[in-house]
């Protein structure tokens, strides 16, 4: 260096100074080691995480998955936390390993948007089925094999993604669970910091502006330098100040309850369309629009020589519009079959924008599809057939067999299967008409959740593996029956698999011939 003389040895007072060197070595090092300690001691906190997971998954892995809070631990373990790791393994050794692993294309690795989706599930799988959330995040869910409880740190994530979304209401539950938990925790997975600050402003958004206050000033007290902090406290006592100037110079409004604002849900109104539905997907039982007498079973053949040696079990579960259930109509084989060749071509399910009449992915709609020919395997071509001599309806115009799984709080919100005047190229390039009918075929039983609802028919179908559910979508004009606007609850555990031969117009004339009012 210039300037520097290396002639140290040459007196005692240069050697003596060297041991002020000396010591800055010893504690540049102690900073170092202390420094890589901490990281290492990430590093294994998350190994064990990695494991704990892992050892879960060996036991049952099928088990496992089939609980949404374990499917979402999964998610979150292999995005966030598998992204903190790597970047803590920062030596040259260490991110030649994470590059073997995530760049060898052996492994499948979930992305931002799958771990988006997994929160965004067990959010709405909270909301339909009224989930406590100290209780999900213990792992309980009435009737589902209990989880690993979540951490501070994976609450967080919850109220994070919630945030993300402009979903003020759920960062608010899910902070203040990380908040609890982190204060409980030895060794913390989560900032209580951060935490604060997230909670502070979601509570803010949702009208409850002196709690938000209160936590700002929580936060300032743990970290007085905090850069938007002292801010935010200005704007929460400007907000307050002028609530309370409006409240003096207003006598006739009775003062609102904070507790109450702060708690506020844009929940749907228990007897619209939506909160119809969700109260069918918890099992809520309305008065019936329905005879009991109406309501029957029988051994169906309707003149099938195909049908006489087994008959096909026909019960009735609302007479008009006709909803019905046949029992028994797929075998096991029959469904192994079905699912064995879908799966390979499973891509998420679309719907159709009734205003370009372009498919498009949506989030009404949660769950993977494949399309099956008769012509690909026997099994397809007899299960066909069968549908055929149960409904008397000719697959000569029907749609290919859709095959869906629904995953993770997979669902579809409430819509027709026919198409409306007002939609857009519907079925068009088919050129055999509307949807007349819709069978639907169940092939897996699911745990909890998954059911199929009318919500203006009060009717809920439970999945029963190997049954079958049929109804016609049309009146006999060709009018579309508005009563038969259903909906596929949200998986609550387990997966769900159905398979769909929707029959058109064209070929029907005679089975089904037209009647002469709208609502025949």
């Amino acid at each position: 260096m210039k300037g520097a003389r290396a002639e140290v040895f040459t007196a005692l007072v240069d050697l003596e100074n060297l041991l002020h060197t000396e010591g800055a070595i010893v504690k540049t090092l102690q900073r170092y080691l202390d420094t890589e300690e901490e990281r290492l001691m990430k590093i294994r906190r998350l190994r064990e995480g990695f494991r704990k997971l892992h050892n879960a998954v060996s036991k049952d892995a099928e088990d496992f998955v089939t609980n949404p809070v374990n499917a979402f631990l999964l998610v979150k373990m292999l995005t966030a936390d598998w992204k903190v790791a790597s970047a803590l393994m920062s030596s040259a050794a260490g991110r030649q390993m994470v590059e073997n692993i995530t760049q060898a294309g052996r492994f499948r690795f979930p992305d931002e948007e799958d771990l988006t989706g997994a929160a965004v599930a067990l959010l709405r799988l909270q909301d339909t089925y009224r989930l406590d959330t100290a209780s999900l995040a213990r792992g309980q869910i009435q009737g589902v094999k209990p989880s690993p409880e979540l951490s501070a740190g994976d609450c967080f994530e919850l109220g994070r993604q919630s945030y993300n979304n402009e979903d003020h209401y759920h960062t608010v539950l899910w902070m203040q669970e990380a908040l609890d938990r982190v204060d409980e925790e030895v060794t913390k997975t989560a900032d209580r910091v951060e935490i604060l600050e997230y909670l502070a402003f979601s509570t803010f958004q949702q009208g409850n502006t002196r709690h938000a206050l209160k936590l700002t000033n929580d936060l300032l007290a743990a970290v007085p330098d905090h850069p938007r902090a002292p801010g935010n406290k200005r704007y929460y006592e400007d907000a307050i100040s002028k609530t309370e100037l409006h409240k003096r110079g207003d006598d006739g409004d009775v003062p609102m309850d904070e507790a109450a604002v702060g708690k506020k849900h844009h929940g749907p109104d228990a007897d619209s369309e939506r909160g119809i539905y969700e109260r069918l997907c918890r099992g809520e039982k309305f008065p019936p629009l329905y005879k009991d007498k109406d309501l029957t079973c029988q051994y169906r053949t309707n003149g099938s020589p195909f049908l006489l040696l087994q008959p096909a079990k026909e019960e009735v579960m609302f007479p008009k519009p006709r909803i019905v259930i046949y029992h028994d109509v797929m075998s096991k084989h029959e469904m192994d079959v079905v699912k064995l060749l879908a799966q390979p071509r499973l891509k998420r399910a679309t719907v159709q924008n009734y205003k370009s009449g372009e498919l498009e992915v949506a989030n009404y709609r949660i769950s993977k599809s494949a399309w099956l020919r008769n012509e690909e395997h026997g099994v397809i071509a007899r299960v066909t057939r069968r549908i055929e001599h149960i409904t008397g309806l000719s697959a000569d115009t029907a749609e290919e067999l859709q095959v869906v799984n629904y995953g993770i709080g997979g669902h579809y919100e409430p819509h027709f299967d026919f198409a409306r005047r007002e939609e857009k190229n519907a079925f068009q390039s088919l050129g055999t008409g509307n949807r007349i009918a819709t069978w639907l075929n169940y092939m897996s039983d699911v745990p909890a959740g998954g059911a199929t609802v009318f919500p203006q028919l009060r009717l809920t179908l439970w999945p029963e593996k190997g049954a079958a559910a049929f109804w016609y979508n049309l009146h006999r004009s060709g009018e579309g029956d508005m009563l038969t606007r259903h909906a596929a609850c949200p998986v609550l555990a387990g997966s769900k698999w159905v398979s769909n031969k929707w029959f058109h117009e064209r070929g029907q004339e005679f089975t089904r011939p037209c009647g002469t009012r709208i609502n025949d």
